[in-house]
Order: C-alpha cells, then sequence, then structure tokens
C-alpha cells in the first residue's frame, strides 16, 4: 500500500455473517465490483480490494438465538465458512490480508474511539426521548431502521417509548449532506438521501392564547397562505407543552388518549385509510392574521418528530386536516381558488393542495400562493409573530441498542463525577462473555445482569461507579471500517494518515440501493465529522467516496427471495455444477446493474453454452490457414469490440459488455480458419482478456 504509483480502492459492502451463508444476491455485488476491479488492475492501476466482516449487530445475534448458540461461538463459525467455503470459491480478487472483523476488540476499540472524539466533540449526547422500539427485537431502533412503520429486520410494528438513549448529532450536517458536489454519486443516491433527509422551507407562525395568557404555540407551515381558512390547532401527543394547553376538566380525557396514541406506530398515526382521532384540550388560541378563535386538539396524525409537533389545521387545502376535520364537526373553509375553478371543500370530497389565488384571505385576495406565502410571512414577522425557517426531517442518529452482540459504550456513571468517558488508554472495553445474552425487553441491555462488567471505578476520582451497559448500533462499526482496511497492522492508532493521502477517498464503492439511507449516509457524516475534528486530512476533501454505484436487486422466477417462500439461491451449488465464472457472468448478464434481475435456472445455460464456445475455440490447435484473407473486418471488429467494452465497463454496464463480448465470439468463430496467423492471436487475445 505505501508503494503504489497508480492506487485505486474499489470497495464493496461488507456481508453479515449471519444466517446460513451467502446468497446469489452477494455474488451478484461482489462479482460485480470484483469485474470492475480487474478491469481497472488492466487499465495499469494498483488495485485494493479488501474483504471483511459486519460481524456485530442484531442480525447475528438474532440467528445465534434461533440456533441456540452463544454469537461468540456462531460468528466465528459462520465467518470461517463465508470466507473458506463461499467467498475464496468466487474466484474474487479479494485482498485477505487486510480482512477485518467487526467484533475483534482490535477493531471496535478504535469504534469506542470513535464515539469519544464525537463525545468530546458535542457530536454524541445522551438524552430521553421518544424512541422506535420493536417488540419482537426488544431494542430500540434509528429512524432509518423504520420501513413504512415495521421493523427493518423482522417486519415487526414499531412502538414508541420514552427511554434515555444515545444520539449522535448527524442533523448539525443537514446542509452539508445535502451537497454532493464533492463525488460522483448517482441520482438515485442524491434523490434518496434529499428525501430522507427531508428540507423544507416554511415558517414559524405564533398563535397567541385567546384568554390573554403569555403562553404561545408555535406552528412550522409551508402552506402560510392557506393561515386564513384556519378551523383549529393540533398538538402532537408528544408535545411538551401539552398539559400546558389542557384544562382541568378535559385533562383526563386528554391524558387517556395520549396513551393510546403511544401505543400506535408513526405508520398507523399517518396511514390514510384510518379515522382521524384526537381529543379537544379545552383552550383556544388566536390566529394572527385574522383574530378569529381557534381550538386546540391533540391529534395522533401529527407527529413530534418534523417542525415544531404543531399544526394549523385548513381543511379545504390538506387532506389529512379535512378528514379530521368532517371526524369532529369542524368548520371548512376554502382560502385558494384553483385555476380552472376545480371545485374545493365543502363542495368536493377531496382537498385542493395546488397553486392558485388566494380568495377569503383580506388584503391578500387575488394574490397567487407563492406570493401570498411571502407577503403574509412579511407582514407576520414585522409585527414578531412569525420567522422564515428551514426544517428538516432528518433526526439525530439514535445509536442505543439494548443488546448483547455489540461494541459497549465507553461512557461510566459516577454519583459524584456524572457522566464520565472511559480514558483512551483503557480501551477497548471488552465485550464479556455472558450465557445470559437474550434480550430482556425491559428497555435494559442483558449487560446489566453481569455484575463484573457493570461494576468499576470511577476515573477521575476512583470511586465506584457503573458502566453503561448499551451497546452501540453496528452501523456504528460499519461507518467507517473503509478506514481500517487501510491500517490494520496498525495498533497505535485507528488509520495512518500517509496512507489515507494515498488511497482515500475510495475511488469506487458498489453496495445496495437499500442501504443508501442508512449505512452511506451514516459514512458520509462520520467522514465529515471526523474532518470536523481533525482526524482526517482536510485536503482529501468533503466525501469519503469519489463515486458510489448502486446496484439493484435479484429476484427469483419474478419474486423476491425469502426464506418464507423458500426461494432464497444459495450461489454453492451452482458453482459446483457450472463454476464461479458461469454464475458470475450469468447474474452480470440477466439486465442493468442498477436494475438487478430475475434468476431463473433455465437461464444459465445460454451463458453455459457461450462458455463451451469460447473454451473449444481458445483451446483448438492454431494452425495457419492455406489461403489467409484480408482480416480488416476482424481487426475492425475486435477494436468495435474494445471501444465497447472499455465503454461499458466505465459505466458499469456489464450486461451490454457481456453482449458485445457474445458478438465478437461469432465473429471469431467465423475467422477462425481463414485470419493470417499474427491477425488471429491477437483477436483471440482480446477476446480472452475482456472477458477475464
Amino acid at each position: 500500500l505505501d508503494h503504489a504509483k497508480n492506487p485505486f480502492y474499489n470497495l464493496m459492502e461488507f456481508p453479515y455473517p449471519s444466517g446460513e451463508g451467502l446468497h446469489v444476491g452477494h455474488v451478484y455485488s461482489f462479482g460485480g465490483a470484483d469485474a470492475y476491479g480487474r478491469y481497472r488492475r488492466m487499465r495499469g492501476h494498483d488495485l485494493f480490494q479488501p474483504m471483511g466482516f459486519d460481524a456485530f449487530g442484531i442480525h447475528a445475534e438474532n440467528y445465534a438465538l434461533k440456533q441456540g448458540v452463544h454469537p461468540a461461538d456462531l460468528v466465528p463459525r459462520n465467518v470461517r465458512r463465508f470466507r473458506e467455503e463461499q467467498l475464496k470459491r468466487m474466484g474474487a480478487a479479494f485482498d485477505w490480508s487486510r480482512e477485518i472483523n467487526t467484533t475483534d476488540p482490535e477493531y471496535y476499540r478504535w469504534t469506542q474511539w470513535i464515539f469519544l472524539q464525537l463525545y468530546r466533540g458535542g457530536l454524541a449526547y445522551r438524552a430521553k426521548a421518544p424512541v422506535n422500539w420493536c417488540p419482537s427485537c426488544l431494542t430500540t431502533l434509528a429512524d432509518e431502521q423504520v420501513i413504512g412503520g415495521l421493523c427493518e429486520r423482522c417486519d415487526t410494528p414499531v412502538e414508541q417509548r420514552e427511554l434515555t438513549q444515545w444520539f449522535l448529532r448527524i442533523t448539525r450536517y443537514t446542509e452539508r449532506l445535502l451537497d454532493f458536489s464533492g463525488a460522483e454519486f448517482s441520482e438515485t443516491t442524491q434523490r434518496l438521501q434529499s428525501h430522507w433527509i427531508g428540507r423544507r422551507r416554511g415558517a414559524e407562525i405564533d398563535f397567541a392564547d385567546a384568554d390573554g395568557g403569555p403562553e404561545r404555540i408555535t406552528v412550522f407551515s409551508t402552506r402560510p397562505d392557506t393561515l386564513y381558512g384556519a378551523s383549529f390547532v393540533a398538538l402532537a401527543p408528544e408535545h411538551p407543552d401539552l398539559s400546558l394547553w389542557t384544562t382541568p376538566e378535559r385533562r383526563s380525557a386528554v391524558e387517556r388518549y395520549v396513551q393510546q396514541a403511544r401505543r400506535r406506530s408513526d405508520a398507523e398515526r399517518m396511514a390514510g385509510s384510518r379515522d382521524k382521532t384526537g381529543e379537544f384540550t379545552g383552550r383556544y388560541v388566536i390566529n394572527p392574521v385574522n383574530g378569529r378563535r381557534l381550538p386546540v386538539w391533540v391529534a395522533d396524525y401529527v407527529l413530534p418528530g418534523f417542525g415544531s409537533g404543531a399544526i394549523f389545521g385548513t381543511p379545504a387545502h390538506d387532506g389529512r386536516d379535512l378528514d379530521f376535520a368532517r371526524a369532529h364537526h369542524l368548520p371548512i373553509r376554502p382560502v385558494v381558488r384553483p385555476p380552472d375553478d376545480t371545485p374545493t371543500p365543502p363542495d368536493s370530497e377531496s382537498a385542493y393542495e395546488g397553486d392558485g389565488t388566494l380568495i377569503h384571505s383580506g388584503p391578500y385576495d387575488g394574490m397567487t400562493v407563492d406570493e401570498a406565502q411571502r407577503a403574509i410571512v412579511a407582514d407576520l414577522a414585522a409585527r414578531g409573530v412569525a420567522r422564515p425557517t428551514m426544517v428538516y426531517r432528518l433526526r439525530d442518529w439514535l445509536i442505543s441498542r439494548q443488546r448483547y452482540w455489540g461494541p459497549p459504550i465507553p461512557i461510566i456513571y459516577c454519583s459524584r463525577c456524572g457522566e464520565v468517558p472511559v480514558p483512551e488508554e483503557d480501551l477497548p472495553v471488552r465485550l464479556p462473555y455472558s450465557e445470559q445474552f437474550r434480550p430482556l425487553g425491559t428497555g435494559e441491555s442483558p449487560l446489566e445482569a453481569v455484575d463484573e462488567f457493570v461494576h468499576t471505578h470511577c476515573p477521575q476520582c476512583g470511586g465506584p461507579a457503573r458502566r453503561e451497559t448499551d451497546v452501540s448500533d453496528n452501523f456504528l462499526d460499519s461507518a467507517w471500517y473503509y478506514l481500517r482496511y487501510t491500517s490494520t497492522e496498525r495498533h497505535d492508532r485507528p488509520w495512518d494518515n500517509e496512507r489515507l493521502m494515498r488511497w482515500l477517498p475510495v475511488h469506487m464503492y458498489i453496495g445496495g440501493i437499500e442501504h443508501s439511507t442508512m449505512h452511506h449516509l451514516y459514512a458520509r457524516f462520520i467522514w465529515k465529522a471526523l474532518q470536523d475534528l481533525g482526524h482526517i486530512p482536510a485536503e482529501l476533501g468533503p466525501e469519503p467516496f469519489r463515486r458510489l454505484h448502486l446496484h439493484g436487486l435479484i429476484i427469483k422466477d419474478g419474486q423476491r427471495m425469502s426464506k418464507s417462500r423458500g426461494n432464497v439461491v444459495v450461489p454453492d451449488e451452482y458453482i459446483d455444477r457450472y463454476g464461479a465464472d458461469v454464475l458470475r457472468v450469468y447474474l452480470l448478464f440477466m439486465g442493468p446493474f442498477e436494475e438487478g434481475g430475475d434468476f431463473r435456472d433455465d437461464g444459465i445455460h445460454g451463458i453455459v453454452r457461450f462458455f463451451g464456445r469460447a473454451w473449444r475455440l481458445a483451446t483448438a490447435p492454431t494452425k495457419a490457414p492455406q489461403e489467409p484473407r484480408d482480416a480488416t473486418p476482424l481487426q475492425r471488429a475486435m477494436h468495435r469490440t474494445i471501444r465497447k467494452v472499455t465503454e461499458d465497463m466505465e459505466g458499469l454496464a456489464f450486461n451490454t459488455a457481456i453482449a458485445a463480448l457474445m458478438g465478437y465470439l461469432n465473429t471469431l468463430q467465423e475467422w477462425q480458419h481463414h485470419a493470417p496467423e499474427e491477425v488471429w492471436d491477437r483477436a483471440l487475445d482480446s477476446f480472452i482478456l475482456m472477458l477475464a
């Protein structure tokens, strides 16, 4: 690594060593990345293509629980199987001398070190907050691990619990994470991450207490133009000031409602098909544009995580507000006329949410929606009751996990000194071997029961203290693994900055689209944070990856592969029967790499025949033709194919590169006994090199 003259870092996502083994989706991903790496090596690059194992976390622990085997015993066995029986049989050019395993104390020592740097830099903090809880996995989940209200791991509906947890301040980096100019990321990556970060422009608007008290409800809205149509204000059940805005007469009803709402997942609360429930709090506020009294409600379709956790309801121009107003007999006041005079509520079943001109809006009548938004916010801001603002969907990254199989968070709690970071010289905080590793489901980690781990001494005062018993999310392990690959032999530091200057940012990172809003986003955040803290050279630029390419999904006979369907394709039998090259080429030929393809057993036979023809051609005895022809057409075909395959390999268009080679093979067979020997040898060599 220290002497490379033309370095090229070709990275692929290291696998979880859980389950029975790799499936063809892994071979698809790794095979495509390896093909690209081989191409780069043939173009004169010094290729660095390492491999390792993302071996901590819920995937491995759940598999261990299912098998009834301790993860510390099961995971090493799985790693050996993945490496020796599967990855090495793929024929990929992995650099095994740089193998990493996130469960190795020598690795997670530095994961804990990174946590401490973030903690000292004010980017890691502990707070009590409503969090996502999976009742099946018995642990908290980051927002990114909740898909449609379900746990992304087990598809169980996610609940809300209020727990004290550790977070990383990824929200400090929202604008920088929205800037993709420092790297070549696909449009899909940019769209998915931008959507997840969820930047929205709008205004914060203050609604005063109708009884003249000093209290205010601050609402964030992207549609201040509809203020004249407001008929209520609604607070999320988690709103911190809900009790303040509840009268004594309404308190018991509101509290019952809040308890019911907290048992529902965000997806259930946001579902358009369910009734919009709520409770009147007994209080009113004043609409700042017209002085109208608006009732204050608590409603579970208002979520705490976006904006201020409060909305003003304009039923004529928001579908959920309309459902709520109809359910609770609240006024419906249209204030935007559509350009084509489309009916609006109450004369229409659906809310009108588009552009138009304002009506029933006092001095703003006749303005377009955009004009009215600017004018209303400016006028309210001049009165001190509104502020233009930006809000984001992205929330701080919840990294606490109430599980066993992960790196302990390196914090100690002392009754005298409070929260104390573990000194760096005491790292790693080793995960103890405990037979009681099953999750408790109480909001506490199984490590709580390991007295010899929990009880320790304060590093500052020497008095009795307790260790943090939560472990960190395995996405923190994988947020920096590409850095460790470069310096696996170093025991005094996580990475060597001189090596980083030579090899980073990663030249090509190939991975799955499912990781866009988790792993890839987290890795970008950790890079930027460590750079800000002085641990990564600023000269390397703002992004860890020069180029990030997402591949598609492999399905089987038109259906997504799953254990429940019994259609998971394991590569071993195909490698045994046909060889790794045939399987890899078949997978890459199925369709565009970014789209994936449909694995069908009968489809592989065409690739078997292709390789058979290529083998027979390459091994056939060569003899000079008695009457050689003018081989110009063969030479032209060779150069056309070289140009086409080169262009396709640059763009990871493997399927069309393979198609070009198939066409070239046909041409070679036509010329096998007619080309001059020198031309033939060069043409055949070019085919073999491109196929390799």
